[in-house]
């Protein structure tokens, strides 16, 4: 599983590179390797971290996200997300060619704070969550139960609410003004997301719908 882990984090960080570098027309772009080594970190630390405390969960997470036995509907809208996900970073890589923004060094510098903060709320909600999959799915063969502790107390979805920063973060890292527009796309591809896995839940896990009418918001305390 070792050998997989570091595989795939440098294909991870071979393809991200191969988004942004050829439509910036050039590697001489620090905030570009600054993401990705911060990326490529935190995606690694959080592998091993969970390869010494929850071997299966890990497992779970370095799944296929599109894989013949998920739901239409969760691999429609995860193949939706990793579309959006390489237009955004091309169009970041465009900015960074044609000048279309020009962000001051700290908004950078905030860009990698809420990247770090991102993967430290990961890590945060995978301690509380064993069943965090990455597919949609009620784990019965695992015994799942309603998790309502640390952040699942505060949101419904705070593996998506933690998203939102990574994905505020990066292109602020990457030093385009202009790819936080991406967020316009993926906060209805994470609505979407978290209204369908709540649909499963609501369905197959006992305790899920007492929980939901405690816990009232699923992303964002008190917006939605």
């Amino acid at each position: 599983m070792l050998l997989k882990m570091v595989v795939q984090s440098v294909l991870g960080f071979l393809l991200l590179g191969l988004l942004l570098f050829p439509a910036a027309g050039t590697v001489a772009w620090p905030g570009a390797w600054a993401f990705l080594l911060l990326f490529s970190a935190g995606g690694l630390a959080t592998g091993l971290w969970l390869r010494r405390t929850d071997p299966g969960l890990l497992a779970e997470r370095m799944a296929s996200p599109l894989r013949a036995d998920q739901r239409p509907w969760d691999r429609a809208v995860m193949a939706a997300i990793l579309l959006a996900c390489a237009a955004w970073l091309v169009t970041v890589g465009l900015d960074r060619r044609f000048g279309w923004s020009h962000a001051p060094f700290w908004t950078q510098a905030l860009g990698a704070a809420l990247i770090t903060a991102s993967f430290g709320g990961f890590a945060l909600v995978l301690s509380v969550n064993s069943f965090a999959a990455i597919t949609v799915r009620v784990q019965g063969e695992r015994g799942q139960t309603v998790i309502s502790t640390g952040p699942y107390a505060v949101v419904r979805h705070p593996m998506y609410a933690f998203a939102l920063f990574l994905m505020t973060g990066m292109p602020l890292l990457l030093g385009s003004l202009w790819g936080l527009a991406g967020l316009v796309l993926f906060l209805p591809l994470l609505a979407a997301r978290a209204t369908g896995e709540e649909a499963v839940l609501m369905a197959g896990l006992p305790g899920y719908a007492a929980y939901a009418a405690k816990v009232r918001f699923r992303l964002l305390p008190g917006l939605w």
